[in-house]
């Protein structure tokens, strides 16, 4: 059979439907919350059958762009960033432990940028938080107590930089960094006052609102457990 006269192989058409029904969602017709037409109607509509149509369903409610209520219909979701990223963080965990410096290294891309969005758009009240939670920490306190002050306070960073798919995408990978962070924190001599000492670095430049000196903070203080993850990773190989 010549590829002019090729018919389309099933994986083909299932994308078709789902570029189609994307192009629903981006044009406007569907908007969040709303209900998909019936499956007939829907089919006809976009000159589609009914096996694809159902097909495509299927792919984009395992990614939470639709949700598909038994007995009721098929909507689309609220599209928020926590919800689209879900597949990322699935995908992420399947990772190995090689791939941790991977990780780390994008973290060194984007919690930078975060900080430097950060400090033009942080409030008050969560620069009082910051310093409530510097106030409360201190290198004596066991590893599980600094691992939580680390996650709250790079946590608190992101959701002040005013772009929610960033600070979704940086709370995706950055889950998955915990245990080398663990690891750190248990066998390098020093590495909790690091830690805080960096920490606060970071938090004088957002009181100040300087974009540029939080980054370069942020920058030193990942790149700084990444070069230590880089250089025991290679003495246990």
């Amino acid at each position: 059979m010549s590829q002019a006269f090729a018919v389309p192989s099933r994986m083909a058409v299932t994308d078709e439907a789902i570029l189609k029904i994307k192009e629903m969602i981006t044009s406007g017709r569907l908007s969040p919350g709303s209900r998909l037409p019936p499956e007939k109607e829907l089919s006809e509509s976009l000159g589609l059958s009914r096996s694809s149509l159902r097909e495509a369903v299927k792919a984009l409610e395992v990614i939470r762009v639709l949700d598909v209520r038994r007995g009721d219909g098929t909507y689309v979701t609220s599209l928020e960033p926590r919800l689209l990223l879900e597949a990322l963080s699935f995908v992420i965990d399947l990772h190995d432990d090689r791939s941790v410096l991977e990780i780390f290294g994008v973290r060194r891309i984007l919690e930078p940028a975060a900080a430097r969005l950060a400090a033009t758009r942080i409030t008050d009240e969560k620069l009082d938080e910051l310093d409530r939670l510097m106030d409360q920490t201190s290198a004596d306190d066991g590893i599980e107590a600094l691992m939580q002050h680390d996650l709250t306070f790079h946590q608190t960073i992101v959701e002040s930089c005013g772009n929610d798919y960033l600070a979704q995408l940086i709370e995706s990978i950055s889950s998955r960094t915990v245990r080398a962070r663990i690891w750190r924190g248990l066998t390098q001599q020093g590495s909790a006052d690091r830690t805080i000492a960096e920490h606060r670095a970071i938090l004088g430049a957002l009181r100040d609102h300087d974009g540029e000196l939080a980054g370069a903070h942020a920058l030193t203080h990942v790149a700084g457990i990444e070069s230590w993850l880089r250089t025991a990773a290679d003495a246990t190989a």
